[in-house]
């Protein structure tokens, strides 16, 4: 089941910008909301349509899955585009994401490097697989947590396709509300993961910026 598509209900709030000058434009994404269209015209709404409407000259640069929310960067001309994409692939960006999961986790952080490759009968489904998987590592550290649940702070050293999802659910901690690796999406309102914080260099000068967006749960 793909649940990019079952009953597409985004938010209809207007993005909330949190910074924009001639080369960015940075927006907290809503969970619900997919980062770019999906197939069919029922799928057509998503946070990049949303922005060039408002910023004709937006171009995509990186991706928060539908369900995640937070810290999203477009740039606004080509050349922004390209340094910041070469930012993303060469693993200078810093990023951040706090989520709510299942259980107590024993240790107060740690690190989780399993790697990953598409469930293809069940996709957009990940998984892990030692053989042919692609190269996968997750920082964590434990902000609270109690017999029934766990808040974390995440810290991916990569950028693999559902990498935090997939990295917690093989932890044995899911990220609560996950349609795709917990069992208790209809439990919770939206899934409870956040991409709080995103750092990286600005395309003119090459200045380090830092921008935050606070989870909503």
């Amino acid at each position: 089941m793909n649940h990019a598509t079952d009953n597409y209900d985004p938010p209809q709030n207007p993005p909330e910008i949190l910074h924009e000058d001639q080369e960015l434009i940075v927006v907290n994404k809503p969970a619900g909301l997919l980062s770019v269209p999906g197939k069919g015209a029922h799928l057509a709404d998503c946070l990049l349509a949303r922005v060039v409407a408002r910023f004709p000259t937006a171009l995509l640069v990186h991706r928060l899955d539908r369900d995640t929310s937070g810290v999203m960067v477009f740039a606004a001309t080509a050349h922004a585009q390209r340094h910041l994409g070469l930012q993303f692939e060469k693993r200078q960006t810093k990023k951040t994401y706090v989520a709510r999961v299942h259980g107590c986790i024993d240790s107060p952080e740690g690190v989780v490097d399993l790697p990953l490759i598409v469930d293809w009968p069940n996709r957009p489904r990940q998984m892990v697989c030692h053989e042919t998987g692609k190269e996968a590592v997750t920082g964590y550290k434990v902000i609270r947590s109690d017999a029934c649940e766990s808040r974390v702070r995440l810290f991916p050293r990569t950028g693999r396709s559902h990498q935090l999802r997939v990295h917690m659910a093989a932890l044995g901690h899911p990220i609560l509300g996950d349609p795709f690796y917990s069992d208790d999406a209809d439990a919770y309102p939206r899934m409870m993961l956040h991409a709080e914080e995103l750092r990286l260099r600005h395309p003119e000068g090459g200045r380090g910026m830092r921008f935050r967006a606070r989870a909503p749960f």
